[in-house]
């Protein structure tokens, strides 16, 4: 799948403020990508294709996760982080998506995991910090991208455990494991 074909998908699938902050990812990431050296063509792809799903109804999304054999402890930890997991799936059986990187930096792109990828740190980062973004905390995460990667993404996970967190959410496990492999390897790297 080439990036016209991408975005024509994407532009059928999201409302119109949702397609402007996927441009708005996909610019972020080939400034990511070429800051710290990662795939750009890879990147710009899984980031035009990050939301896909965004809009799919939930009962759809949950209906997906069962039937196709996914892990079903996703529908223990609500139902925003459905559109990654299943956006994956989708994108490989609706639109025939084969890149494993495209499609594991879609998953992961909201709730991160341990030992990302770089494509996946750049597209879970991008979507964090584009510039559309505004809520506490962001305009620090958003400095520390400009140095390091890694920091940022370890910034990025505590700023959304702390979140979920004070609103009484559950928080998905990988995201809790991204948060200490982060907080360990940057204590390695000192």
């Amino acid at each position: 799948m080439n990036e016209i074909e991408a975005f024509d998908a994407v532009r059928r699938s999201l409302k119109k403020r949702r397609f402007e902050h996927t441009e708005r990812v996909v610019e972020e990431g080939e400034k990511l990508a070429n800051r710290f050296n990662v795939n750009v063509e890879k990147v710009r792809l899984a980031a035009i294709l990050h939301d896909y799903a965004k809009y799919r109804p939930v009962e759809e999304m949950r209906n997906t996760i069962i039937n196709a054999g996914l892990e079903e402890r996703l529908l223990d930890f609500g139902d925003e982080i459905l559109h990654a997991f299943v956006g994956a799936y989708y994108l490989e059986h609706e639109l025939k998506v084969a890149d494993r990187d495209v499609l594991s930096a879609v998953k992961y792109h909201t709730t991160g995991r341990a030992n990302m990828t770089g494509i996946e740190k750049v597209v879970f980062l991008a979507d964090y910090i584009e510039p559309g973004r505004n809520f506490p905390g962001i305009e620090e995460v958003r400095e520390i991208a400009k140095l390091d990667l890694d920091q940022a993404c370890f910034m990025a996970l505590k700023n959304t455990i702390g979140f979920l967190v004070k609103k009484g959410q559950p928080v998905y496990p990988e995201t809790f494991e991204a948060y200490n492999y982060y907080s360990n390897d940057l204590k390695r790297r000192k």
